[in-house]
């Protein structure tokens, strides 16, 4: 999607755009620079939704404690 910058160095975010990240007058974006090169646009105020991995954290369970991994790769 692309957009025209004005004199002002002001863009309109499309309507799509805003849709997904939850932006409506007054919300505040942040603009990121990505690891490859890219910018990111977020939505400011934390309430994005968490990445793929964050819904993961504690799913499993506690797991093995350090003895029992220990008795495991003893053979006891």
């Amino acid at each position: 999607m692309a957009t025209t910058v004005t004199s002002k160095g002001q863009v309109t975010i499309p309507k799509p755009v805003r849709d997904r990240l939850g932006i409506v007058p007054g919300s505040r974006v942040e603009f990121r620079l990505a690891t490859d090169g890219s910018i990111v646009i977020e939505k400011a105020d934390g309430t994005r939704e968490p990445s793929r991995f964050a819904k993961l954290v504690g799913i499993a369970g506690p797991g093995l404690s350090t003895d029992e991994i220990m008795a495991i790769t003893r053979g006891d």
